[in-house]
C-alpha cells in the first residue's frame, strides 16, 4: 500500500510553513554553531587546544551521520512531523546538559548529541517541504530553506557577542535551548504539516540509492561545499584570534556580519539557476567560493575582511541548486533516503574531518596554510558536476 502523500501545493499556499520550518531547520544549526564563538571563552574555563577544538566538530558531524542512518526508521513510525519535533527538542535538552559540562568530553558527547538530533531533523524537513510544494516551485522553497545554514552564521557569533556581555557562556547555551524548545512546541500548532511517513533505509531501498554514481558526486560536491560554509567558518575564532590578532568579541562580529550577505544570495542563487540550472550554477558559486577561500588564508587587514565577505556569500550560493539536484538524482519514492544519507556524510568530511585537520594544522603550523590548501580543493573540485546526471521525469510520490 502507498503511503499518503499531501497534495503539493503552489509556494505562495504554503510560504509560512516553509518558513516555519527554515526557522526550526535554523535553530539545528545555531545549536551546533554557537560553541564555534563560544570556544575562546569557554577555554577559559575548560582546557581546550585547537586540535581538540576542530575534533569536537567531526564528533558532532559523526553524530549527524548515526542519526541520518536511523532517521527512516523514526519518521516510518513517528512521521515526519514526529521526527522534526523529536529533533527540536532533543537538542534544547542537549544544550542543557552542556550548560553543567565540567570537562570537555562532555562537551563533546553533547555535541555529538546535538548532531544526532540534526541528522534526524535533516532529511525529514528536505522531504517535509519537497512533498508539499509543487515540484515548478522547489526552487523558490528550498531557496527559503537554505536560508537556514547562513542565517545561524549571522546570528551565532553576534547572538555569542551580546549573550556573552552579560552571562557566562554556560547561561548563554540555556538561552538557546529555551529558543529552541519554545519553537518546537510552537511547532505542534501547525497541524497535519509533515504528517507522512518515511521510509526506512531497507537494504533493497538503499541498494538503488547508492548504485547511482550522480549520488556519490553530490556527496563530494556537497563535502566541498559544507567546508566552505561550515568546516572552515568553525574554526575562524580560533584562526581570527590566534593568527591575526583580532579579539574575540572583533572576530564574532566580523563573522555575523560578514555572513548578512549570504541572506541575500540564496534567493540571487535560486534565480541563476532558473537561467542556467542546477549543475552549472553549483559549479560557479563552488569554484568562487574556493578562490576567495585561498585569499582568507593569504590575506591580512582590510583585504582579509573582504575576502571573508566574499568567501561568505559564495559558499551559500552552492546549497540551493545543490538541494534541487539532489532532489532530481533519484525518484521520490528515495528522496528521502538521498536526503537521509547523502549530507550526513558529506557533513562528517567537509563539517567534521576538516575542520579537525585545519585545528591540528593551525597547532603544528599555521591555520592559514590549511585554509589556503582546503580553498584550492574545493575552486578544482567543482569541476564534479560535470559527473551529474539529473532526471528530466519524475514520478509520482513523496
Amino acid at each position: 500500500m502507498s503511503k499518503a502523500c499531501p497534495t503539493p501545493r503552489p509556494f505562495n499556499a504554503v510560504a509560512t510553513t516553509v518558513v516555519f520550518l527554515t526557522l526550526l531547520f535554523f535553530l539545528s544549526f545555531v545549536s551546533r554553531f554557537i560553541f564555534a564563538p563560544l570556544f575562546p571563552t569557554i577555554g577559559k574555563d575548560i582546557p581546550l587546544r585547537s586540535g581538540q577544538a576542530g575534533t569536537l566538530f567531526l564528533l558532532s558531524a559523526v553524530g549527524m551521520l548515526a542519526g541520518s542512518f536511523i532517521a527512516g526508521f523514526i519518521s516510518s513510525r513517528l512521521n515526519h512531523r514526529g521526527s522534526i519535533l523529536l529533533a527540536t527538542i532533543g537538542a534544547a535538552a542537549a544544550l542543557v546538559a552542556a550548560r553543567f559540562a565540567g570537562s570537555v568530553w562532555i562537551i563533546a558527547a553533547c555535541l555529538i548529541a546535538l548532531g544526532f538530533f540534526a541528522g534526524i531533523q535533516t532529511p525529514s524537513s528536505v522531504a517535509t517541504i519537497t512533498a508539499m510544494v509543487r515540484p515548478e516551485d522547489w526552487g523558490k522553497a528550498l531557496s527559503v530553506q537554505q536560508l537556514g545554514p547562513p542565517l545561524s552564521l549571522v546570528v551565532s557569533p553576534l547572538l555569542a557577542v551580546g549573550l556573552l556581555h552579560w552571562f557566562s557562556w554556560r547561561t548563554t547555551l540555556l538561552w538557546v535551548a529555551g529558543i529552541c524548545a519554545l519553537f518546537g512546541l510552537i511547532f505542534i500548532g501547525f497541524r497535519g504539516v509533515g504528517s507522512f511517513p518515511g521510509d526506512p533505509p531497507r537494504p533493497s531501498l538503499l541498494k538503488n540509492v547508492v548504485r547511482i554514481r550522480s549520488f556519490w558526486a553530490m556527496i563530494f560536491l556537497f563535502a566541498l561545499g559544507m567546508g566552505a560554509q561550515v568546516g572552515i567558518y568553525s574554526i575562524f575564532p580560533l584562526y581570527l584570534t590566534k593568527e591575526r590578532g583580532m579579539t574575540s568579541g572583533s572576530a564574532n562580529t566580523l563573522l555575523g556580519l560578514a555572513n548578512i550577505s549570504p541572506l541575500i544570495m540564496a534567493f540571487v542563487s535560486g534565480w541563476v539557476t532558473d537561467k542556467i540550472g542546477e549543475k552549472r550554477t553549483m559549479s560557479l558559486f563552488l569554484f568562487l567560493a574556493g578562490v576567495s577561500t585561498c585569499l582568507v588564508g593569504i590575506l591580512s587587514g582590510t583585504a582579509l575582511k573582504i575576502s571573508i565577505f566574499l568567501m561568505a556569500a559564495f559558499a551559500v550560493g552552492f546549497f540551493p541548486p545543490a538541494f534541487k539536484a539532489l532532489s532530481r538524482i533519484v525518484q521520490p519514492t528515495f528522496r528521502s533516503l538521498a536526503a537521509g544519507f547523502g549530507p550526513p556524510v558529506a557533513f562528517l568530511l567537509g563539517g567534521g574531518l576538516l575542520p579537525t585537520a585545519l585545528g591540528y594544522m593551525g597547532q603544528a603550523h599555521s591555520f592559514g596554510l590549511g585554509i589556503t590548501i582546503a580553498g584550492a580543493v574545493i575552486a578544482v573540485g567543482s569541476a564534479a558536476t560535470l559527473l551529474l546526471k539529473l532526471l528530466t521525469e519524475l514520478e509520482e510520490g513523496c
